[in-house]
């Protein structure tokens, strides 16, 4: 009989946590007896829910995804009761994103409180960025695995994006594109994507267009400053494209933009998005932050300075204008399919994680 895992997922089936589980599901089946648990709506009725199952399923190993409080809270009432270990994969600094978005003084105290707990009572940390291993090591955790931001190779490749190119009269102009969340800030009047945005309009004068894949706050902003400034008809914005449809998108985009703060919040990050850009073979223009200063070439990096640089969009314009001179070195992409396969492909990961986890079993 196959020792049983029961994965206890903060987010639903079809998030970016849930995509993570199930993919680490798939590759862990003839090693272990898998169940997975999905978190509803109401946070505080998944907590009650996990402990049932928790109890119901005896599992040898509980593995917490994403370090939120329904699938944590769960997993150590669980353990404290049975001495079952706790494992909790987490891809950020909680407690250092809960100061950068502008959580209140109550929302960022729980959510420090949360991390205490975690980083406490869990057996081992999953993390998913190499800085953030360095980063618990110095505070004294050293009960710590990097297993990265993942990525299914065999549905993540290089393809010619001509049917997406040809439904947007993209033609032959060079495709810039990003993916996320895009939520407007306030204070520094910008959001995700936004340097983007400034790329074209700078460059409005070469054959360029962008598309931006994912909703948010910052998406009107956005359509407005594009229609202000003339180039509404040059910039696409996709809205929320499912996760299966991922690649044609992303193999219509000559070069991926992927930015990170150089701050604790970005310094300790993978993102899930770099994994998909590079097995897409494409060609990615990133902060030199986190784990992307790990796994691009110098060409594709570009430099950071703290939580906002006005400087960025300067370089990230002179790299792309070098680009538009030289569309041959978008070549460069094909290494990074190479990598992607070699470092984030699930296969990869699921190894690393089926060791640590026989380390429970």
């Amino acid at each position: 009989m196959l020792p049983v895992i029961t994965f206890l997922v903060n987010g639903s089936r079809t998030s970016a946590m849930g995509i993570r589980a199930r993919s680490f599901a798939e590759h862990l089946a003839p090693h272990f007896d898998v169940r997975l648990l999905f978190r509803t709506k109401n946070k505080i009725r998944s907590t009650a829910t996990f402990v049932r199952s928790l109890f119901d399923q005896s599992p040898a190993v509980v593995y917490v995804v994403d370090m939120a409080a329904s699938g944590v809270l769960a997993a150590l009432i669980y353990k404290a009761i049975t001495g079952t270990p706790v494992i909790v994969d987490t891809g950020d600094a909680i407690s250092a994103l809960g100061r950068s978005i502008g959580r209140g003084r109550v929302g960022y105290g729980l959510t420090v409180a949360l991390e205490a707990l975690s980083l406490r009572g869990a057996d081992h940390l999953v993390v998913r960025g190499t800085n953030h291993k360095h980063l618990l090591g110095e505070q004294g955790y050293h009960n710590v695995t990097v297993v990265q931001d993942g990525v299914d190779s065999t549905q993540f490749k290089p393809g010619n994006g001509a049917e997406i190119r040809a439904g947007l009269d993209l033609d032959d102009d060079l495709v810039l594109g990003t993916l996320g969340s895009s939520v407007w800030n306030e204070q520094l009047q910008t959001c995700y994507g936004w340097e983007m945005l400034e790329v074209v309009h700078r460059l409005r004068e070469h054959p360029i267009q962008a598309l931006m894949i994912g909703g948010g706050s910052g998406i009107e902003r956005m359509k407005e400053k594009a229609a202000e400034w003339g180039i509404a008809d040059r910039i696409h914005f996709l809205g929320y494209v499912p996760y299966n449809d991922l690649p044609k998108y992303l193999t219509a985009m000559d070069v991926c933009l992927s930015k990170q703060t150089n701050d604790l919040v970005g310094q300790v990050r993978t993102t899930g998005k770099l994994p998909l850009y590079m097995a897409c073979g494409r060609y990615v223009l990133a902060t030199k932050v986190g784990e992307a200063e790990y796994v691009l070439p110098d060409s594709m990096l570009i430099p950071f300075t703290g939580s906002h640089d006005p400087n960025y969009t300067d370089l990230l314009v002179d790299r792309v204008q070098g680009l538009l001179t030289q569309r041959s070195n978008l070549s460069l992409g094909q290494r990074n399919r190479d990598w992607a396969i070699q470092q984030f492909d699930y296969t990869v990961l699921s190894d690393r994680l089926t060791a640590l986890l026989n380390r429970f079993t």
